[in-house]
């Protein structure tokens, strides 16, 4: 909270959250709850080797919510009903009112470049049919995973550049929702289960959403939806001592059942049990897992390893017509989610209207919270980043002073 931009990218940004935190010598259970607990149930990354500049950034940023700093809100915040009924179909009901027109099941085979612009765009339909789009300006918004193979087919040649993207990592963060009988809200917001292999976190839906959800959805006999994040794809499970994407989907529905009730269900306390389950409902984006195989996942999430930031592209390229958007793209909220892709939009939409010479407001870009108290610590932060000096701050972990003493 106390570190300056300037070592926040200049030495944060290589530094792991694991060597941040001094995990090596440290007991099994810092380890647990303050190191791996922190990465690997939130952004599915690996204290190893994810940024400090992006771990410490959003931990910092979720401090200040719960302390009630920078938000209107709590910051703790989910949708009032399921995301395409919330969110998705209100937006594409806007777009399309303003003229916007939504097609489905094209892909991007390549672009068209001359004289360092973009020129057009070859698509590929749902029925192989072939098409050149021309326009006066281009947004690339593909998931980082999908970039790479465009960019031999044009990208590259509107903005060499681009080329970082490749050194980009993904990993798996892999939703499944169980259906239940009856209300189960364990608490009022999401549950991260510190001591599951497959690193859980979950949120039982029915307590947020305006609507009887007995009435809405289902067969009238589901109560509640207990919704599931694994993010750890590589650990054995506790069921079948198998990692999740060696199991087939049904193995993988009872592994984490059995991981939620090792987690949940106390003495004489059983909060999830057999007779509670309607059914269960995981990703299709993962695909494999009941054979032939290897599983496969079509939507990784972006990892913030250490130094990728210098690989992750801006708002603009140097292809006047050509911007860049999605939580793989720089923006304040330096992290893979809803929230990262949508000021990564944002800072595209003014780079367009800024090379379009459009007069209209700039879209307003959220910076994270920024106390004034801290100013002058992080001022002086920035003078000792300067003469190579470390944090004033910095110094040994207690168990490494504690062993050099010994």
């Amino acid at each position: 909270m106390n570190s300056s931009d300037e070592r926040r990218l200049g030495q944060w940004e290589s530094t792991s959250w694991w060597d941040f935190t001094r995990a090596d010598g440290a007991s099994e259970e810092y380890r647990r709850t303050c190191v791996v607990g922190n990465t690997r149930t939130v952004v599915a990354a690996r204290a190893e080797v994810c940024s400090t500049h992006t771990v410490g950034g959003f931990l910092e940023a979720f401090g200040y919510g719960f302390l009630g700093l920078g938000e209107v809100q709590a910051a703790d915040r989910v949708l009032n009903a399921p995301t395409s009924t919330a969110w998705i179909d209100p937006w594409v009901a806007h777009l399309g009112s303003l003229g916007v027109r939504t097609e489905l099941g094209w892909a991007v085979e390549r672009l068209t470049v001359a004289g360092g612009s973009v020129t057009g765009a070859v698509l590929c339909g749902p029925l192989g049919q072939r098409e050149e789009l021309t326009a006066d300006h281009y947004v690339c918004a593909l998931p980082v995973d999908r970039i790479g193979a465009l960019l031999e087919r044009g990208l590259a040649a509107a903005d060499p550049e681009l080329k970082s993207v490749t050194e980009l990592r993904t990993d798996w963060m892999v939703g499944i929702q169980f259906y239940l009988t009856e209300p189960v809200p364990v608490v009022r917001g999401h549950v991260q289960y510190l001591d599951s292999p497959w690193a859980l976190t979950s949120i039982s839906q029915a307590q947020f959403w305006d609507r009887d959800f007995r009435a809405t959805y289902g067969d009238g006999t589901v109560a509640d939806c207990l919704s599931v994040d694994i993010s750890d794809w590589d650990t054995p499970g506790i069921r079948y001592g198998k990692p999740a994407r060696e199991c087939t989907r049904a193995e993988v529905a009872a592994e984490v059942w059995a991981q939620l009730c090792d987690g949940l269900n106390g003495p004489g306390r059983p909060t999830l049990h057999r007779g509670l389950l309607h059914s269960w409902h995981l990703d299709p984006a993962v695909r494999g897992l009941d054979g032939p195989g290897p599983a496969v996942n079509d939507e990784p999430l972006l990892i913030n390893t250490t130094g990728s930031w210098a690989a992750r592209p801006a708002a603009a390229t140097a292809a006047p017509n050509l911007f860049m958007a999605g939580d793989h793209a720089r923006c304040p909220v330096n992290l893979a989610t809803m929230e990262g892709a949508n000021q990564s939009a944002r800072l595209a939409v003014n780079a367009l209207l800024a090379a379009a010479g459009d007069g209209a407001a700039p879209a307003e870009v959220h910076e994270l919270h920024r106390p004034a108290e801290l100013r002058r610590l992080k001022e002086v932060d920035a003078e000792l980043f300067r003469q190579g000096r470390a944090h004033i701050l910095d110094g040994p972990a207690p168990w490494e002073e504690a062993g050099r003493g010994a």
